[in-house]
């Protein structure tokens, strides 16, 4: 997994967790069903597919 500063975590959580709320298909397993509990989830397990683009 890419090192990612606070604020690249939030941010990459926070537009998928968007994505799955509007009806994104779910990346891992799991029982939960807020967007942001599976958003954290897929990030813990590195399958999100959003990746950071510095300068």
């Amino acid at each position: 997994m890419e090192s990612y500063t606070r604020y690249e975590r939030a941010r990459i959580i926070g537009a998928r967790a968007l994505q799955i709320s509007m009806g994104a298909p779910v990346l891992v397993k799991t029982p939960k069903t807020e967007p942001l509990e599976i958003a954290l989830e897929e990030y813990d397990q590195d399958v999100i597919p959003i990746t950071v683009k510095r300068k």
